[in-house]
């Protein structure tokens, strides 16, 4: 009966002159609820018998209540991960909008970040984290002025000092979210370089963890693939010949070496434009 589908909702109750202890056992075993034994009465039995047939519909609402409560609940939880990222879009939104020139930018890199960590054999959720930590890469760009980020010529030292700041600030906001304890990852130290020499803590190598190091090489690509307010767009060409340059000095040569194939197979220039 168990082992069919159509009888094994059944509930089992064994009526036997059998009264060996082990042969109980084996019974309940096997799966039944109840284990009467000859000479029986016959209105205790029929009490016994309408007692297992409640519990068995009480266990079937029970289960029914779950699956619907648990049904409810992932439901709840979906809507929250979808307010989540609805949330995040609308702060790189902003972010971006602080600048004429950058529209569109921490989605940029969110997604070449993502496809990137894809590459190097992310798994799924690793890969929509970082695209997440990919989006508020920049959010410490929203406490510098907007006269510095829309400044229509290079940035003098003091204000190159000032724009400097940005990951600190943004790495400040983030490191607050408990749900997501790297999403400040990317924004402390999407500007670390492979020597050492980058910004704000001049940390190097494997010291700069690696969803920092995939941001890194995702911005650098969009900032010369974009139109800034003091020149326009890169050719690829020139923009691979960068990327190639700075392996092993400004990025890591394992992430980078991903993105030159993808420069190499996007053969009509167009992945600048997602």
């Amino acid at each position: 009966m168990r082992a069919d589908r159509v009888y094994r909702e059944i509930p089992v109750i064994f009526l036997t002159a059998d009264d060996d202890r082990d042969t109980e056992v084996r019974g309940f075993q096997a799966g039944a609820l109840d284990f009467i034994t000859k000479p029986f009465v016959a209105d205790i039995m029929l009490q016994r018998v309408n007692r297992i047939l409640q519990l068995d519909r009480l266990q079937k609402n029970l289960q029914q209540e779950v699956e619907k409560q648990t049904k409810v609940a992932e439901e709840r939880r979906r809507k929250v991960e979808r307010l989540s990222v609805q949330v995040m879009s609308a702060l790189a939104a902003t972010i971006d909008a602080k600048d004429a020139y950058t529209n569109g930018h921490s989605a940029r890199v969110a997604e070449y970040a993502k496809k990137i960590a894809m590459r190097i054999g992310k798994s799924e959720q690793e890969q929509e984290d970082i695209y997440y930590v990919g989006l508020l890469h920049d959010i410490g760009k929203i406490g510098i002025p907007g006269e510095i980020i829309n400044k229509a010529s290079r940035l003098n030292d003091e204000e190159y000092t000032i724009i400097k700041e940005h990951p600190v600030i943004g790495s400040n906001i983030l490191k607050n979210i408990s749900e997501m304890q790297d999403i400040g990852v990317g924004a402390r130290w999407h500007h670390e370089r492979y020597d050492g020499k980058g910004y704000p803590d001049r940390i190097g190598g494997e010291d700069i963890p690696e969803v920092a190091r995939i941001i890194g090489v995702a911005d650098a690509y969009d900032a010369m693939t974009s139109k800034r307010s003091y020149r326009d767009i890169m050719p690829q060409a020139a923009v691979r010949a960068e990327i190639e340059r700075g392996k092993g000095t400004q990025f890591d040569p394992a992430v980078a070496d991903v993105l030159l194939a993808m420069i190499d197979e996007d053969k009509e220039y167009r992945m600048h434009e997602m």
